[in-house]
């Protein structure tokens, strides 16, 4: 079952996912050759518990950590530890916040120090497959039409669309109906409606879509062991067109409205 939210509803979520955002920010400036993932992690938990909120990944399904920490072929789920980030890697950071019973989320791919073109292409391409599906989120469309965009864009580039893992909605639970896919034709599945939260999270990779999971029983990489890369936002389908929560403010949602879906953006959470 969808639960459809209210307006309050909404809005405990965007301070849920403020803090998200707000999080990502101060991670993305941290990010560099020389630092180990579980630094990573410590500071992303400190600046949530700071906030009076909780990571939501820690402890859910026995999952031991704050953040999500992925690199190169790892597509989700790394769990941090002291492994160094290295000039040319990238790395996606997944990050989760619990704020007074409602959750935010989001994800996003860096570059470490000075990466191949590549490996930015490909940064690129999931970034603007992830826009392409946000835009398709408004009333009256079919939830696979979210699906369909962000599978055009990726492989109309070359990549593959990861099958294993989808989107999610998003509410007082962190994974609630529906399920969202990254492929798929337009046109099926339910009638997008207002109240609707969302979390639409395109896994896109460089090779081969298949998947194979480690013996930490978490971390997924690529079977081909080629690059992977993740972007996801939190949005709420509104009256007005898809707004995003989980940015510190309303730009991009008012790019998205304006029809400017081709607008360059170089850091997705400032904006």
């Amino acid at each position: 079952m969808v639960i459809l939210k209210s307006d309050r509803e909404i809005e405990k979520m965007l301070v849920s996912n403020r803090i998200v955002a707000e999080t990502m920010c101060k991670l993305e400036q941290l990010i560099e050759p020389g630092i180990s993932t579980i630094e990573l992690d410590y500071f992303a938990e400190n600046v949530i518990l700071k906030r009076n909120a909780k990571p939501a990944f820690k402890g859910y399904r026995g999952f031991p950590s704050t953040l999500c920490v992925s690199i190169n072929e790892e597509i989700v789920h790394g769990i941090p530890g002291n492994r160094i980030l290295k000039d040319g890697d990238i790395v996606s950071v997944d990050l989760g916040v619990l704020k007074d019973g409602y959750y935010g989320d989001s994800a996003a791919t860096f570059p470490v120090g000075k990466v191949s073109p590549k490996a930015m292409d490909l940064i690129k391409t999931t970034r603007e497959s992830l826009m392409k599906a946000i835009d398709k989120a408004r009333i009256g469309n079919r939830l696979s039409d979210i699906s369909n965009a962000v599978q055009t864009h990726a492989e109309m580039r070359g990549y593959s669309v990861v099958r294993y893992f989808v989107g999610h909605g998003i509410g007082r639970s962190l994974h609630e109906e529906p399920k969202i896919p990254n492929y798929g034709p337009p046109g099926r599945g339910p009638r997008l409606r207002e109240g609707m939260v969302l979390a639409i999270e395109p896994m896109i990779n460089e090779g081969t879509f298949e998947v194979h999971i480690l013996t930490d029983n978490w971390t997924a990489v690529t079977m081909d062991r080629l690059l992977s890369a993740h972007f996801e936002h939190t949005i709420a389908i509104t009256a007005n067109g898809p707004k995003i929560l989980s940015v510190l403010d309303d730009s991009i949602t008012k790019a998205l409205v304006a029809g400017e879906t081709g607008k360059s953006i170089s850091n997705i959470w400032e904006l």
